[in-house]
This record gives C-alpha cells, structure tokens and sequence, in this order.
C-alpha cells in the first residue's frame, strides 16, 4: 500500500512538471544572396536574407565572414545591423563588399551571357543573434551562428547591373 502511494505521488509530481512553460527551441538562421548589384563606383552591393529557423524570435545584429566568387580568393563579408526576426520568418539587410579585380572579370563574363549565364558564390562565416526575450525569457546569451551557403547568381533581364 505505501508502495502505490510513493507511486501515485511520483505520477502526479511528474505530471505537474510537464504542465510547465514550454520551451522554445533555437535553431541556427540560414543566409542566402537574394540578389547583387554593382554599383557605380565599382562596389557590390548583396541584399542577404536571413531566414530565423527558430521556433521564437531572434534578435540579429551582426554578419561576419567571406564572400567567394568562382572558386576565387575569397573577400570579407561584414556587416552590423539591428534586426528583429519572428519565428520561422525571414528578413534582408545589404552588405557592400569591394571585389577583386578577378571576381569583376568572373562576373563580366556572366552578365556578357545574358540570362543564360550563372556564376557560383560561397558565403559563410557567423552570424551574431540573441533570442527575443519576449519569445525565450529562459535564454538571454547571445549568441554565434556558424553559416554556409552555395549557390548562382543570373542577371536579371531589363535591369543592368543586378543578378539573383
């Protein structure tokens, strides 16, 4: 009989427990060139999308890595901003990036191909992000996210200078 108690106690312990706040999980955002233009004075100007994967929102605040062109020398990819991202959403923030005299002629031969032509692109680094505190107030480190993404950028029919 005391046995079953002890029991019957552990169960309802055990299921008042699970009555608590649920947690919010944080997961590492993901970044991708949405597009590219080259400005007048020579610059690349990318628009990076960050996509919040976490189940709540994300304070993000900083970029910090390289942008590699065709298999080239890769440049530093920096940039500080204040963005505020709801869970599973995403945003853009632009990052200026001066490139090698290479990645010019990597991308002249591309947007001399029309829109048939792509040329590839590897950004990584980290992203520095701190959870909302509305959406995780069990979690206030910020923190460091490592990132890594390849892929093609086109030109864009009618308007120059601009790749996607």
């Amino acid at each position: 009989m005391r046995l079953l108690r002890c029991l019957v106690l552990l169960v309802l312990a055990a299921g008042l427990a699970a009555c608590g706040p649920q947690r919010k999980s944080v997961f590492p955002p993901s970044l991708t060139v949405q597009q590219m233009q080259v400005l007048p004075n020579g610059m690349w100007r990318l628009t990076v999308r960050i996509q919040n994967n976490s189940y709540g929102g994300m304070d993000f605040s900083a970029i910090e890595g390289t942008l590699q062109v065709a298999n080239g020398i890769p440049v530093r990819l920096h940039a500080a901003f204040d963005l505020d991202i709801p869970s599973f959403a995403g945003d853009v923030t632009t990052v200026d990036v001066p490139p090698t005299p290479a990645m010019g002629k990597a991308l002249a031969a591309v947007a001399a191909k029309g829109s048939a032509g792509s040329l590839a692109y590897a950004i990584g680094g980290t992203i520095h992000a701190q959870p909302d505190l509305a959406d995780h107030p069990d979690n206030k480190n910020a923190q460091d996210f490592p990132f890594q993404h390849n892929d093609f950028l086109s030109p864009v029919p009618g308007i120059a200078n601009t790749f996607r």
